[in-house]
């Protein structure tokens, strides 16, 4: 019987992350979450609050001395890290800030967690990663790429930073057997929707509707099984066109 395969994402209490934990869940693998916020009582597996790690991304400093425990739970192999937590400021109308908007604090607190605390994981997780030949996906977005009108700058930015962290992280963990992508979502349906949100689904996306967390957490699935095992340093737009 093959050993059970071990997931560790990062933003699991909803949208995106949370319908990938029960993706992975479903197909019996072991799941780890790690979050901010404390386990969501709507999730389905049983070991699920045993396995959550409380991971405060923003803070740096914690992230580091987390390793030793994460690593202690792993149990020495993971077959996928899920880096898919994610911060988007607004102002106080809930509008996007852009460079004239955002100060120092801004910038440092999206970085943390959008860009410097995924390459600290990854970099603390490596030997487990190795050991399992893992994969590494990291969640970007479409605002990345391209202006958008509710993402805010530093989010972008930080989000463009993203895709090339992932193609220096699939030059350098290559060689070693783990590979690692990416995959930018448009829009999604999740309850972080920005008002507005229909005229683009309208004007912007060729296929005239919403995303579901479903379609992106089963693409997440399939970059780390076998079928993509000759995929590594892309990213994959989850748009239904929108880039185009």
């Amino acid at each position: 019987m093959a050993e059970q395969k071990t997931l560790l994402l990062t933003g699991a209490s909803r949208g995106i992350g949370h319908a990938t934990v029960k993706h992975f869940n479903a197909a019996g693998w072991r799941v780890f979450t790690a979050s901010r916020h404390d386990w969501v009582a709507e999730c389905p597996w049983a070991e699920g609050q045993l396995n959550h790690i409380h991971l405060d991304l923003e803070d740096i400093d914690s992230v580091v001395d987390s390793l030793p425990t994460i690593r202690e739970k792993l149990g020495g192999r993971l077959d996928a890290l899920v880096n898919n937590a994610g911060i988007s400021p607004k102002g106080p109308e809930g509008e996007r800030l852009g460079v004239l908007e955002s100060d120092y604090a801004v910038w440092l607190k999206v970085f943390n967690v959008n860009l410097f605390a995924t390459s600290l994981l990854a970099r603390g997780l490596f030997d487990e990663l190795k050991a399992a030949q893992g994969s590494v996906i990291n969640v970007t977005s479409i605002a990345g790429s391209r202006v958008h009108p509710f993402a805010g700058t530093a989010y972008a930015c930080s989000k463009a930073a993203l895709s090339a962290l992932t193609r220096e992280m699939a030059h350098g963990f290559g060689p070693h057997g783990i590979r690692v992508n990416a995959i930018a979502p448009g829009e999604i349906e999740t309850s972080i929707l920005s008002a507005g949100t229909d005229v683009i689904v309208e004007r912007d996306i060729p296929m005239h509707r919403l995303g579901k967390p479903e379609e992106v957490a089963a693409l997440i699935h399939f970059l780390c099984t076998r079928g993509a095992s000759y995929v590594n340093g892309a990213e994959i737009h989850v748009n239904g066109g929108q880039h185009v």
